[in-house]
């Protein structure tokens, strides 16, 4: 058993003696360095996808492996790691298939979590994760080794909005050079969408968002072309950048029913909606099927970017050391775990890219 200090989730954010369980077979445990703040982290706490109270959030997270239990062979205590929500067995019907996030195996984990409080009451390990704390126990599927050169709060990224928004347009759309990339929304995976684009030589790339900063900001990820849409009509405008066609690929980064609505209305024939972004449960949007019939639309659906970490994380990490993928910045600012409520603030204000916990 391990004690450390997170931050639990009632009502606000508040600070918590916890206990950490040591890790059983197949699992390790980590001290965190880092773990920036994700929408899908707010959106649980808001209640907006259910879930159980109390708990501790946060899954995009970096830092040194501390203990690892029997039968772990892919990390040993010291290795600098990328700590992930995918938990994967590697052996049932999706993983046989490589869609490891689709994974249908109940893990240890999965019915005894690994955090009480110091009165042995359970915490629940939100996100299979519960990062916002010094310590996590995750089974050693969810963990990547990374150089000990790569800063692990830039590293803390891949975990989730990096392989989310760059995997949807590498795994799931797979997307060919020359073809037309939308990206609605400019947040954390949007623009990582938007680099994802840039690196398979979509032309032009096309960004929408309600921020002209954000907007502004894209341009630096590889963006062409921005829009807002509370300014022009991005219908209008997108088909103008494509010659009257349509785009290839519209990219539905954020949970927001207007842009799930909007994207059928950008696609050319042929082209492709990939629902990125997660809104509220129970928020639909209602397409013509007829339509999507006729000219061979179709609606892809892309969960963390279809990733396989142990192949995909490396493969970022070269490019972000080549200098061809850019995460230092993607960070907007740094806050100790003291200040978590201040970071979590900002990113609702819609004032960050992505805000890191720093320990």
């Amino acid at each position: 058993m391990k004690a450390a200090v997170c931050r639990a989730f009632g009502e606000p954010l508040t600070i918590e003696d916890i206990v950490l369980a040591a890790p059983r077979a197949g699992e390790v445990t980590v001290k965190l360095s880092a773990c920036a703040i994700c929408h899908s982290d707010i959106s649980f706490m808001r209640g907006e996808w259910g879930g159980t109270l109390p708990a501790v959030y946060g899954h995009e997270a970096a830092g040194v492996v501390e203990e690892a239990g029997p039968g772990v062979s892919n990390v040993q205590p010291g290795d600098h790691v990328v700590v992930t929500l995918i938990r994967s067995c590697g052996a049932c019907r999706h993983c046989a298939r490589g869609v490891e996030v689709q994974c249908e195996t109940r893990f240890p984990l999965d019915e005894t979590g690994p955090l009480t409080g110091n009165d042995g009451a359970p915490l629940h390990q939100a996100m299979r994760t519960g990062a916002f704390a010094e310590y996590v126990t995750v089974h050693a599927s969810q963990i990547v080794t990374i150089p000990k050169a790569v800063p692990l709060d830039s590293a803390s990224l891949l975990a989730c909005g990096v392989i989310t928004g760059f995997g949807a347009v590498a795994n799931t759309a797979k997307l060919r050079k020359g073809s037309s990339a939308v990206v609605i929304g400019a947040g954390g995976v949007g623009l990582n969408s938007i680099q994802a684009a840039a690196y398979r030589e979509a032309a032009p790339v096309i960004v929408v968002d309600i921020s002209d900063a954000k907007l502004e900001a894209a341009k630096a990820f590889g963006a062409t072309h921005g829009i807002n849409p509370l300014k022009e009509d991005a219908r209008d405008r997108v088909f103008a950048l494509t010659e009257g066609r349509g785009a290839d690929y519209v990219f539905v980064t954020v949970g927001a029913k207007a842009a799930l609505d909007q994207a059928p209305e950008l696609l050319g024939r042929g082209g492709a909606a990939v629902i990125v972004g997660m809104p509220p449960s129970g928020v639909s949007s209602a397409y013509d099927p007829g339509v999507f019939a006729a000219d061979s639309k179709s609606i892809l659906g892309s969960k963390m970017g279809a990733a396989r970490i142990e192949t995909d994380i490396p493969e970022l990490v070269g490019l972000y050391r080549a200098g061809k993928l850019k995460l230092d910045e993607l960070i907007t600012g740094r806050y100790p775990l003291e200040q978590i409520n201040e970071a979590v603030a900002a990113v609702e204000r819609g004032e960050a890219l992505r805000n890191v916990i720093v320990f």
